[in-house]
């Protein structure tokens, strides 16, 4: 094992992105998942399509548990925490930079991790994987011209953010962990929450009740304030008013699929940061609740 192994736990849409643009950056990368999946992978490597910065085949390879020493890049869904976890615990990683949203993963990986440098960090970009499992290798799909990587301004020289820059990717610094991780989280709550509630791109979920909306976007203001990311109601809704009306969340589609996904992750993670602040927050228990709800009555309605 040399000390620039890479290791990309999560081979899904953003962990297939880095991991291929790192491979053919010249890294020396390997990625981690579950057996079936470690298997497809290394039998039919990766299909990637962009339309910035062409389209390739990577050749992957894919192991079961992360190799003993590696640099690493968790890069899974909130679901896929724990199991992340447990992979990277037992394997006295060199270094860990997180890529999940929200803020709860980075407390638990440290915990896991004593006496490891873990680092949380964010990813921009509109990127999906399909044909997982399929006869011939998955394609991960990169849409416009948007991939961003933001870590702490004292994360500038690990290994991977070092790594990063030789590819395509933009790799950005942003102050302080939770400055970086809140300057995402305060927008991508409101936009997940709202496009999931009202089942629509965020230009009509932002009109569907104006007083709803406006109370949501306080309470995430004052608590990214709180966190010591000064923000305002009006400037949140000048960001969301930015993006394109049709863009629609990730955890929409879960929640579609009837799964809750990230809703805990990123909404809840907003929550219990209100409550420590003792920040009242009644239009974000509502929605909260209300999409707990119809991702159930949806994943009913699919078993029935």
């Amino acid at each position: 094992m040399t000390e620039s192994r890479t290791a990309v736990v999560g081979p899904g849409a953003i962990g297939g992105l880095v991991a291929a643009m790192l491979q053919r950056a010249g890294h020396d990368v390997v990625v981690v998942a579950r057996a079936g999946t470690a298997r497809h992978v290394t039998e039919h490597g990766l299909d990637v399509t962009t339309d910035e910065f062409g389209s390739w085949h990577a050749p992957l390879t894919a192991v079961t548990e992360v190799p003993r020493g590696a640099r690493v890049v968790v890069a899974v869904k909130a679901e896929g925490l724990a199991d992340a976890v447990r992979l990277v615990e037992h394997a006295e990683p060199a270094e860990v930079v997180a890529l999940l949203n929200g803020l709860d993963h980075v407390d638990a990986l440290r915990a896991a991790l004593p006496g490891v440098r873990v680092v949380g960090a964010t990813i921009a970009g509109e990127t999906l994987r399909t044909g997982a499992g399929g006869p011939g290798p998955a394609l991960v799909r990169h849409r416009g011209t948007l991939l961003r990587v933001v870590v702490p301004d004292d994360a500038a020289d690990l290994g991977v953010v070092t790594a990063l820059r030789d590819t395509p990717i933009e790799v950005l610094t942003g102050g302080t962990e939770a400055e970086v991780l809140w300057k995402k989280l305060r927008f991508l709550a409101p936009l997940a929450l709202l496009t999931s509630t009202w089942g629509s791109g965020i230009g009509e979920a932002l009109t569907r009740d104006d007083g709803l909306t406006a109370g949501l976007l306080a309470e995430i203001a004052a608590t990214a304030t709180a966190e010591g990311v000064p923000t305002t109601g009006e400037e949140l809704r000048g960001i969301l008013d930015g993006f394109p009306a049709t863009m629609r969340s990730s955890l929409q589609a879960d929640v579609e699929a009837g799964h809750v996904g990230e809703l805990d992750a990123i909404g809840g993670a907003v929550r219990r940061r209100a409550a420590d602040h003792r920040i009242a927050a009644p239009m974000l228990d509502d929605l909260l609740g209300r999409i707990a709800h119809r991702a159930a009555e949806i994943g009913a309605g699919a078993q029935a």
